[in-house]
């Protein structure tokens, strides 16, 4: 316990190690309130508003909120997870006037262009300013929604990988380096087989086989970065076997499963969290990629990869931004996960 408290501490001494923690703790309390402090809390911030389309960072509109027939309502927990349905139906205005028990209003079509219409006002109507932080996609849908809920996936990307590439790595690295031989010589010809294939071309081929989708995408680049864990914990196995502690073990007659998994995996586990930080950015990084190419993460999803391949073209015109944005959120957490990896590196003296 006082060795846990002690690498705590020198972990947050360091400057470095220090920012990926902060950014990290700040993307995990983002993507579970994602939802509640989102400007759009629709599902998937998938609230399109095709007149407003392509607006800057700053951008303000007047609407009309007018009430949507037979929206349930959902509990809080239903909201926090997968958000809510807009109750309200989102008509940008430049204008509006009061006429008996109707409200008329110029209808914003496009810049300089407005269409008057009139709308029978009940006391649920009513108008609203909204304020676009970071301007609107090509849809009108809100950026800053879009980034915010996007978290989620890049985060959960980024679990689910680990978690594969370290279960599977572990297991078959750990086997390769305790029994030696012939079990060796098979796994290592399969990591070297899975390492001379290019990652995206590998995770392209499976996700072949497994069809494009949300989980589909976390098991492809799942099943391509274990080879990594597999072969630092072969050499970490082979370096301990024949160690005093493990000859005991094996003179008390201990099963081969307990002496691996009770005495030889936990001695050995430090360069496997140095790894599984590695593999967590490069899981953000691959998943950005092949949603970008158009077989990660499906639309209306957001996914930051998604983002800037649905705006990019804007880098070049009116509005970086829209573009420039969710490409700064993938620099930033993966830069965070790598300074991670750096101070458990030089925290738990690995050398790999």
């Amino acid at each position: 316990m006082k060795g846990k408290r002690n690498i705590g501490r020198r972990l947050i001494r360091n400057t470095g190690t220090l920012f990926g923690l902060v950014v990290i703790g700040a993307a995990t309390i983002i993507a579970i309130t994602a939802y509640l402090i989102a400007p759009d809390a629709s599902p998937d911030a998938n609230r399109i508003i095709v007149e407003i389309g392509g607006r800057k960072p700053g951008f303000r509109q007047e609407f009309l909120l007018v009430k949507k027939p037979g929206v349930a309502t959902v509990s809080f927990f239903q909201r926090l997870l997968y958000g809510r349905e807009d109750a309200y139906d989102y008509v940008p205005i430049s204008g509006y006037a009061m006429k008996g028990d109707s409200i008329v209003v110029q209808k914003f079509v496009d810049e300089g262009v407005f269409e008057s219409r009139a709308y029978i006002f009940t006391g649920t109507s009513r108008v609203k300013t909204l304020h676009f932080w970071l301007g609107t996609d090509k849809y009108g849908r809100d950026i800053l929604s879009r980034l915010l809920i996007g978290v989620r996936v890049s985060l959960a990307v980024g679990m689910v990988t680990v978690l594969l590439s370290i279960s599977v790595g572990v297991l078959l690295g750990a086997l390769a380096g305790y029994f030696r031989g012939r079990v060796d010589e098979i796994i290592l010809w399969l990591v070297n087989v899975i390492w001379s294939i290019p990652t995206l071309l590998l995770v392209f081929a499976i996700m072949l086989v497994l069809g494009k989708g949300f989980w589909q995408v976390f098991v492809a680049i799942g099943l391509t970065l274990w080879v990594n864990v597999a072969r630092i914990v072969r050499g970490q196995v082979l370096a301990v076997r024949e160690r005093e502690y493990v000859e005991a073990a094996r003179a008390l007659g201990y099963s081969h499963a307990r002496i691996l998994f009770r005495h030889i995996l936990p001695n050995i586990m430090g360069p496997v969290w140095v790894v599984a930080a590695s593999n967590f950015a490069s899981a953000i990084v691959l998943e950005a990629g092949l949603s970008f190419l158009g077989v990660g993460v499906q639309p209306p999803q957001p996914s930051w990869g998604l983002m800037i391949k649905e705006n990019y073209n804007f880098i070049i015109t009116h509005n970086p931004m829209l573009a420039l944005a969710p490409g700064i959120a993938i620099m930033l957490l993966v830069l965070a996960f790598n300074l991670l990896g750096n101070g458990l590196r030089d925290v738990l003296d690995v050398r790999v």
